[in-house]
């Protein structure tokens, strides 16, 4: 089900909302200053063309760096966040508009919370295994 999920959302809108986020990276990562958010972006715009089998977690507290979370989230947020999440948001909407597209609208909203606070956040597979465990 994964599978014809993440197809039907890469044909669906997928595409554009992940190549959103990538030209969004390659701006970050014009200047030095820039590339630790263009980094975040490139991933998060992978994520966007395939969204399904994966969910977001936070970072486990004490993680070096993750002071400056806060501070990279609001800087990231008045810049690029706002019109990213916005843009997952019409998404949404427009995929809520019939029954069938209820996951992908969810997968948006997703997205957009993802959108505002990239920072402190960390994209893992939904069907990885604890370590130990067979």
């Amino acid at each position: 089900m994964r599978l014809i999920g993440n197809i039907l959302w890469f044909i669906l809108g997928g595409f554009v909302m992940g190549l959103t986020w990538w030209l969004t990276a390659l701006f970050c990562a014009i200047t030095i200053i820039g590339i630790p958010w263009a980094i975040a972006a490139f991933r998060i715009g992978t994520l966007s063309f395939w969204p399904f089998g994966y969910k977001v977690v936070d970072k486990p507290s004490g993680v070096v760096g993750s002071d400056f979370s806060a501070l990279g989230n609001l800087i990231w947020a008045i810049l690029f966040g706002w019109w990213l999440a916005l843009g997952h948001l019409v998404s949404a909407l427009l995929c809520a508009i019939t029954i069938i597209g209820i996951p992908f609208a969810l997968q948006h909203i997703k997205l957009a919370g993802l959108a505002f606070f990239p920072y402190g956040k960390e994209i893992v597979p939904t069907h990885a295994r604890r370590p130990g465990v067979w």
